[in-house]
């Protein structure tokens, strides 16, 4: 994984009006610990933040945040964004020695296709993975080529890069597959919703009538 340079600056201003303030000239507040040091509490700014996440690497993106006191590797542990602007609220970072191990949840990406009569369920969208701090995979493809109804794939199926460990039980279920439903049975199911919806207009006139 590359890494991705970044300028931190020192914050000063704490709190809620501190962070609003902070988030008002551009920037994001973050917070930089490990390692046995004292937390540090910087600010990035917001558009820097963004390319860098924009990586094949995701939010998983190894960081080289460029301190007033020298440079420190740092990897993204807790990113808040705004519900909805989605905008950065704040970041925790995590400082990162060279040839250290972490563990990430890293996402999986679903390709191929599958067979014709199959809905494909992806019930895990992302699993854990122990990996070189600066060997972490952006995701983990998973072909569904040929999934039948029935038919299911586990998290201990999966082909993750040399090195790196899964830590999610390998019996969890990434997806499944279920069978499709037949053009008469997605009658018949929007039949009963109209059904149901009618008797509850009705029931709600007779209530408003009483």
């Amino acid at each position: 994984m590359s890494e991705v340079r970044i300028a931190a600056e020192p914050r000063t201003e704490f709190g809620k009006g501190g962070a609003r303030r902070t988030r008002k000239a551009g920037k994001v507040p973050a917070v930089l610990y490990g390692h046995g040091q004292p937390p540090r509490h910087i600010s990035l700014r917001a558009h820097d933040l963004l390319h860098a996440f924009k990586t094949d690497a995701g939010t998983n993106v190894l960081l080289r945040l460029e301190l007033s006191d020298g440079t420190q590797l740092a990897l993204p542990k807790d990113v808040q964004r705004h519900p909805i602007k989605g905008s950065f609220e704040h970041v925790d970072l995590v400082i990162i020695r060279q040839g250290e191990r972490v563990t990430v949840e890293v996402p999986v990406t679903l390709v191929g296709i599958a067979e014709s009569d199959t809905l494909v369920d992806q019930q895990l969208t992302a699993v854990s993975l122990q990996a070189a701090a600066t060997d972490i995979p952006g995701s983990i493809e998973l072909d569904v080529t040929g999934l039948k109804p029935g038919a299911n794939i586990s998290a201990g199926q999966l082909v993750i890069p040399a090195g790196t460990v899964l830590e999610t039980d390998a019996g969890q279920v990434v997806v499944q597959g279920l069978a499709k439903p037949t053009a008469a049975q997605v009658d018949a199911d929007l039949a009963g919703a109209e059904a149901a919806g009618g008797a509850e207009g009705e029931q709600a006139q007779a209530g408003a009538s009483a």
